[in-house]
């Protein structure tokens, strides 16, 4: 008995050192991601995107720092279609403008990759990273080199031929942030001590609101990258109908949902119906259990996060109601996330509470 005991011991999930710090490490990560993804809004609404043509992951977190290297930049910019087509004879001080929009969201980017990797390398080396926890963790750094590489990616595409960035490549830029960012939420809420679970039909209408707001995310990078949001200004109508003339005039069809900016926008409203009656029905479900007040606060999040949406379309897509809408959009997420999480049992941080506790 006492082998059997000793190798259970050995097999037994890690860390036995608490993973309260670990946890707050996660959340701590996922605020900046929001800053990053709200900074990542501001540049493309104020078409700041393209204002640094090469990727200089080591170098090129030091900024212009005299007026030959201001300059020097310009000029690179001044050689793209951006500048050459639409803003032609731009002063220097309009373009340190977009400059310092772009080089904040890729500074940002390199201050994550190193305030997730210090910490983590601490964290493996003092024990508090265990074997089902620390693949998780190395997955979410590899996605965040992923995330860099598209980013450039999606800033290559607008260099050469085109004056803005491809709205394909902004929709998987845009959707892969969210996916760290959610994955990020999940691992972190997964570390609390939970021992729950909630009926199969629950988490199954939660796992439909997530994928619902996922696909939203995604049709919202459309709407960015196609200036989409301004091809309607009317709501609950567009130009005149409920379904508008239009919308598949491109050949191929299949076109028309990633190219045509009214039908886009179409997308995103109708998904958005669905993400309301989804999120209204899962509350419904819900009632009189424990999981009510996550369902009905996602509710919420989601009615509010609609209205918003109606007004931008109402208002013309200002920029500041644009990033309010682009925040509610990642409220929507990450509640959704813990909305769903809490219906499961608790991952890595339970398991070593409970080493803890028979030891």
């Amino acid at each position: 008995m006492a082998s059997v005991s000793s190798a259970a011991h050995i097999d037994a999930p890690r860390p036995a050192r608490g993973m309260a710090p670990v946890r707050w490490w996660l959340y701590g990560i996922a605020l900046l991601l929001v800053i990053m993804v709200l900074v990542g809004g501001a540049t493309r609404l104020t078409d700041s995107g393209l204002s640094i043509t090469e990727w200089k992951p080591i170098h090129g977190v030091i900024p212009p720092l005299n007026a030959a290297e201001w300059q020097e930049e310009f000029a690179k910019y001044q050689q793209i279609p951006e500048y050459q087509l639409i803003n032609k004879g731009m002063t220097l001080a309009a373009f340190k403008g977009i400059f310092w929009w772009e080089w904040a969201h890729r500074f940002l980017g390199r201050f994550i990759g190193v305030a997730f990797l210090l910490p983590l390398i601490w964290f493996w080396a003092t024990g508090r990273i265990g074997r089902r926890l620390a693949p998780r963790l190395a997955g979410i750094f590899v996605l965040g080199g992923l995330q860099g590489a598209v980013g450039w990616w999606m800033v290559a595409s607008g260099l050469t031929a085109r004056t803005d960035v491809s709205q394909y490549r902004l929709a998987a830029h845009l959707t892969l942030a969210c996916v760290i960012l959610a994955y990020i939420l999940w691992v972190a809420a997964g570390l609390r001590e939970r021992s729950t679970v909630a009926p199969m039909r629950f988490r199954v209408t939660g796992a439909i609101v997530l994928g619902l707001i996922f696909f939203q995310i995604f049709l919202g990078g459309l709407v960015a990258g196609l200036d989409a949001g301004l091809a309607s200004d009317t709501w609950p109508l567009m130009r005149g109908a409920l379904v508008p003339d239009g919308l598949l005039f491109q050949q191929p069809v299949w076109l028309n949902f990633f190219e045509n900016a009214l039908t886009v926008q179409f997308d995103h409203r109708v998904v958005g119906y669905l993400l309301f009656v989804a999120a209204l029905a899962h509350a419904w479900q819900t009632r009189g259990t424990a999981y009510f007040r996550g369902a009905l606060s996602l509710a919420l999040l989601v009615t509010v996060q609609a209205v918003i949406g109606v007004a931008n379309v109402l208002a013309a897509v200002p920029i500041w109601l644009a990033l309010v809408h682009q925040f509610g959009a990642i409220l929507v997420l990450g509640h959704s996330v813990a909305n769903l999480r809490a219906m499961l049992p608790a991952g890595e941080g339970g398991a070593a509470t409970a080493q803890l506790k028979t030891e």
